[in-house]
């Protein structure tokens, strides 16, 4: 039950809010948007509130008609209340998941990097049927799906594989992605038909924005050289490939698919600052996770989330105890939805938990 005092202090709030809106002359420019953002976050809140005390005050009017002396009243008033006590438990359900504290980085776009890890050349085609499974998935879900980099593998896989992903809910979604993906299966390579297990490491960072983060140019170094292809091919005549390394945490990256040096470092530059924002909310992460766990799983990049096991048609997310027997679904990309919805339904049921507790 949501306490009495939080409803008032949210009516409080959006009252201050809203006459701090009608006077805009006495706020600064900055201040009148950060404003109107909470404003904006706390309508369906309040809306959502004030319909659970109509609500209320239709159960104690109920109530009361039943205590009268008219049977048919007394009948209707019994069979009505029924349906008010329905409507307000859903009401305070909603109610809580609106009060849920909510990632600042939800609607930010995301930077996706999907590694081949153990499994050698199997590991680099399994990266590349990831890469192809979350394309489809951005595809089912409206999103717009744009490859930054590849380091392709002699079979067609991907040794490493960089994209941004913008939409609506992006990184809400796609942020249980990070972790080890394991698959089990009988690689077109082998002529035994034995069954080999390899692994491919997803990163999913949420893209921030100018404002989100700043890098002060004294703070990096920029190296350029001249690209090659594999195996030490020079596939660009001039010095395009560039490699930025931000010097006060270490973070390194390379860049060298376009042909143009400053295309190169404007593509660094966006994979930089989304590796310093991760960076930068695991470490609060880190400091919160003594008081609570914030997500489903730790998000720890070693560990093994997932595993596609394609003899059985069988994909099994080990943090949710989850296994759906529709692979050829889940790879075509809309059937990982059912996948994703689960994740983040635990997550929100965790999270509804302690701040019941807190309560």
């Amino acid at each position: 039950m949501i306490p009495h005092e939080k409803l008032v202090a949210l009516f409080d709030r959006h009252a201050e809010l809203q006459h701090q809106m009608n006077n805009p002359a006495d706020l600064h420019t900055s201040d009148f948007a950060r404003i109107s953002k909470e404003f904006s976050d706390l309508e369906p809140v309040v809306a959502c509130a004030r319909r659970m005390e109509e609500a209320e005050q239709e159960k104690t009017d109920l109530l009361e008609m039943l205590e009268g002396d008219d049977p048919d009243m007394r009948a209707l008033a019994a069979e009505e209340l029924k349906a008010v006590k329905g409507r307000l438990a859903s009401l305070e359900k909603e109610l809580q998941l609106l009060l849920l504290p909510k990632d600042s980085a939800d609607d930010l776009p995301a930077i996706l990097e999907i590694r081949a890890g153990t499994g050698g050349e199997e590991a680099a085609l399994f990266a590349g049927d990831l890469y192809r499974m979350y394309q489809r998935y951005a595809d089912h879900m409206g999103w717009r799906m744009e490859m930054i980099s590849a380091s392709s593998s002699d079979t067609g896989g991907f040794k490493e594989v960089i994209a941004t992903i913008a939409g609506k809910g992006v990184f809400a979604h796609l942020k249980f992605e990070s972790g080890v993906h394991r698959v089990q299966r009988v690689p077109v390579t082998e002529s035994g038909g034995r069954i080999h297990t390899s692994a491919a490491t997803v990163a999913v960072l949420p893209e921030p924005t100018d404002v989100d983060i700043k890098i002060d140019d004294k703070d990096i170094r920029i190296d350029v050289f001249r690209a090659s292809g594999p195996g030490g091919q020079s596939v660009n005549t001039t010095d395009s490939a560039v490699r930025i390394t931000h010097l006060p945490t270490g973070v390194v990256v390379s860049q060298q698919d376009e042909k143009s040096q400053h295309k190169n470092r404007e593509k660094a530059m966006k994979v930089l600052r989304a590796r310093l924002y991760e960076h930068e909310r695991e470490k609060v992460a880190r400091e919160r996770a003594d008081a609570r766990k914030l997500q489903v799983g730790s998000g720890d990049r070693s560990e093994r989330i997932r595993t596609y096991n394609f003899p059985q048609g069988r994909v099994t997310d080990h943090r949710i105890n989850l296994s759906l027997h529709k692979l050829d679904q889940i790879m075509a990309g809309a059937g990982l939805s059912e996948v994703i919805d689960a994740l983040m339904a635990e997550d929100q049921a965790e999270r509804l938990l302690a701040m019941e507790s807190a309560f």
